[in-house]
């Protein structure tokens, strides 16, 4: 038996033994996040308040409710003169998750604490809503305000309400 032999069966037989348990529940900084998740240090986005005003720089989101799970949503993002995207259409929550209907573009964006973030590669339907080289890809909006009066005034750029409510 040659040595590589022998390190490639002795390699084979320590693989074979029970797997250390590394996973991130058990890990020392899962149970730190969890503590100051329950002691409202960290925002539990299970817990966020979809309805309101959302932006970032120039990128507005606004929800409003429309029944008792499902949200009207509105998106805008205005980058300058024929530069932007605007679109309504409705949501529905899953825990940290929201599935938005803008038509027939349709997507799961991500809640991360108090913020809403769009997935980095949207279908290719929902590229008919923006203009130039604006997308609503990877569009993160912080939650300004849990007000839904302050959300029904987002406009698109032809002044039609993105929330109607």
């Amino acid at each position: 038996m040659t040595r590589a032999s022998a390190l490639t069966i002795l390699l084979a037989v320590a693989a074979c033994g029970p797997a250390p348990d590394r996973t991130a529940s058990n890990s020392a900084g899962a149970a730190l996040e969890a503590a100051a998740t329950r002691t409202g240090l960290i925002v539990d986005p299970t817990r966020v308040n979809l309805v309101g005003a959302w932006a970032r720089d120039t990128d507005r989101v606004c929800v409003v409710p429309a029944g008792p799970s499902s949200y009207r949503i509105g998106a805008l993002v205005d980058y300058g003169p024929a530069q932007g995207c605007a679109a309504s259409g409705t949501a529905e929550r899953q825990g940290d998750r929201v599935d938005i209907r803008f038509g027939d573009c349709r997507f799961r964006a991500q809640l991360v604490g108090d913020r809403m973030v769009f997935p980095a590669t949207m279908p290719h339907a929902c590229h008919g809503l923006c203009t130039g080289r604006a997308s609503l890809a990877a569009l993160t909006v912080e939650h300004l305000s849990a007000s839904r009066s302050e959300a029904v005034t987002l406009r698109a750029p032809d002044r039609t309400p993105l929330c109607p409510g």
